[in-house]
């Protein structure tokens, strides 16, 4: 796999016992994901999207076929193999936002690095630096009961990016903001890719992520329909 390469998936395929039968939510997916790309993973609910997304993070597991994420084979991975992969190199980004109610927004943030087990100085320099891309550094202090939707949603941005990993996926992002919030979350990531050269991977059918991407792979039925690479012309969000 060529040093810019971050992920490659080889006929994947994933299936489900679903009553007397099965559900086959990925069929023979093959892609190849390079270093700084801004990607999605567009279709309607039930196209395999966030399946693919799942297993890219080693969050799952294929039926058939493979995924090499950073140079890991990920359907040979043990437990503790996928979470270290994961804790030291991918960040996530969810659309219920994930963040821990009874702690504050610095403590939310810091989470991922005491996994590393980093020194509480370096610690606090990471959060603060995240934090501060995210135009949040005065909110360290809340608690998440106090911040808007968007706010919360920038929280688990830089709770993805603290520990400055190689790939964030994020998974309908922008499923549960507004059109205002909507575009000042992704003009945000678009930023961090560009600046910190961080690889974003969206699963998402909102047009609103999708006007942004500078790839779109559609997904139907399980399977790629179509991979295209989008020019500044009909990138770059909103007009």
């Amino acid at each position: 796999m060529g040093d810019d390469i971050l992920i490659r998936t080889e006929n994947l395929t994933k299936r489900y016992p679903m009553g007397g039968g099965v559900l086959v939510a990925l069929d023979r997916v093959s892609l190849e994901f390079r270093a700084g790309e801004f990607a999605g993973l567009v279709g309607p609910s039930g196209s395999g999207k966030t399946t693919l997304l799942n297993i890219m993070g080693s969050l799952d597991v294929p039926t058939e076929g493979s995924a090499v994420v950073l140079g890991e084979r990920v359907e040979t991975l043990s437990h503790e193999k996928a979470a270290e992969l994961r804790n030291r190199h991918i960040g996530f980004i969810f659309q219920t936002f994930n963040l821990l109610p009874v702690y504050t927004v610095f403590e939310n943030v810091e989470f991922p690095l005491l996994l590393l087990g980093l020194p509480a100085a370096r610690r606090r320099t990471l959060v603060m630096q995240a934090l501060d891309r995210v135009h949040l550094a005065d909110r360290a202090r809340s608690k998440p009961a106090e911040l808007s939707g968007g706010e919360s949603q920038r929280v688990a941005i830089s709770r993805a990016i603290v520990k400055e990993p190689r790939i964030v996926f994020a998974d309908e992002p922008t499923a549960n903001l507004d059109a205002a919030n909507s575009h000042g979350i992704i003009q945000t990531m678009e930023r961090l890719n560009r600046d910190l050269g961080t690889t974003f991977i969206f699963s998402t059918h909102d047009e609103k992520v999708i006007r942004y991407l500078r790839r779109r792979i559609s997904l139907v039925d399980g399977r790629v329909a179509a991979d295209e690479t989008l020019t500044p012309a009909t990138a770059g969000g909103p007009a």
